[in-house]
């Protein structure tokens, strides 16, 4: 099974261009809010239409602008999970569900497979009851069940989890993955969350601005982001402007030192990134004399801020971040960075 999107709307002060293929498992789509994922989605469900290209679902076209196709979307079979998730307040849990087999005219048919997804989805025993009756995680096991029950072809997800209390998220981050895994189909999900996109995903699509920069399987893209979008949009706090000096060299005007790199550097090097985690006393690379600047406390980490000596004034500190429990007595005058722990990030 495979989905296959090329597509371009202009939108606003921008143009959507979306070019790319999905295969069984969790594809997400990351990127900031107002970037063009949701619309992307849109898109494939049928809801909008884009200015052209081409969307095909296992072989079916649903949209060819050249060719005028364009399916209505209740003959899509695709499955759009909305961020409020759109149950029907004044529907039971069971009439919400049935709304999904609206189309199948044989009762016993109906009955059985309205079973089949209220086990599956952990139900039993709420059936009779309303949407107001119901906790968060309920609420969208029975939306997800009012769209599975439908078989579709195709599950996507516009941001599941923003609908919830924090608390409630990292519980139903494992239960969803679970029933998604047990679904076996394409599922493609939208988040600007990175968490959400690590703990969801096989493979991540990073938008920036309505353009599609990379698709990576998810443990490669944090490893090795490619770019500033994308570097910003996995959670590195440090970076710089960089220029090539040699095939395993970089320097950082703004941080004044030169870095020794694992990987070659390209021609077409634009920036460097350091994740915070990263930094480490005991290491002898990339070890520069530090000036300690500022503190900030969290829960179980502590974020430590400094500047390298020959630091541009304008340029912002440097984070290094650690558990509290690893924190230095006193703070160290150098610090160094593996070069493995380079990112090197290109323009696109």
């Amino acid at each position: 099974m495979s989905l296959i999107v090329d597509i371009t709307r202009r939108l606003g002060s921008f143009t959507l261009d979306a070019q790319f293929e999905a295969e069984n498992g969790v594809t997400c789509l990351l990127g900031a809010s107002g970037c063009g994922k949701s619309f992307t989605l849109k898109c494939i469900a049928g809801i909008e239409r884009p200015d052209r290209g081409h969307i095909e679902l296992d072989g079916a076209v649903l949209f060819d602008s050249e060719k005028h196709i364009n399916l209505p979307p209740q003959k899509r079979q695709v499955g759009y999970l909305f961020q409020n998730y759109a149950l029907f307040p004044n529907m039971t849990v069971r009439q919400n569900i049935l709304c999904g087999l609206n189309r199948e005219k044989d009762r016993d048919k109906k009955e059985k497979r309205l079973s089949e997804i209220i086990r599956l989805m952990q139900l039993d025993g709420l059936e009779n009851h309303k949407p107001a009756q119901l906790s968060g995680g309920q609420q969208q096991r029975t939306a997800l069940a009012r769209i599975l029950v439908s078989e579709p072809r195709l599950l996507m997800l516009d941001e599941p989890f923003s609908a919830l209390d924090a608390h409630l998220r990292d519980s139903l981050k494992i239960e969803l993955r679970d029933m998604l895994q047990a679904y076996g189909r394409e599922v493609l999900m939208v988040t600007h969350s990175r968490e959400e996109a690590y703990n969801m995903s096989r493979r991540i699509a990073v938008m920036d601005r309505g353009k599609l920069l990379c698709i990576k399987d998810t443990k490669e893209l944090f490893a090795d982001p490619g770019s500033v979008p994308a570097a910003v949009l996995t959670g590195c706090k440090n970076i710089a402007e960089a220029r090539k000096t040699g095939s395993h060299e970089v320097e950082v005007p703004a941080w004044g030192i030169r870095l020794q790199t694992a990987q070659e550097v390209g021609d077409n090097l634009t920036a460097v990134g350091i994740r915070a985690h990263y930094f480490n006393v005991s290491t002898q690379k990339n070890r520069y004399p530090v000036t300690y600047v500022e503190e900030m406390e969290e829960p179980f980490e502590v974020i430590l801020q400094f500047r390298y000596q020959n630091q541009t004034p304008d340029s912002p500190p440097v984070w290094w971040r650690l558990n509290k429990e690893k924190r230095p007595g006193a703070f160290p005058g150098e610090i160094g960075i593996a070069p493995a722990n380079i990112l090197l990030l290109y323009g696109q």
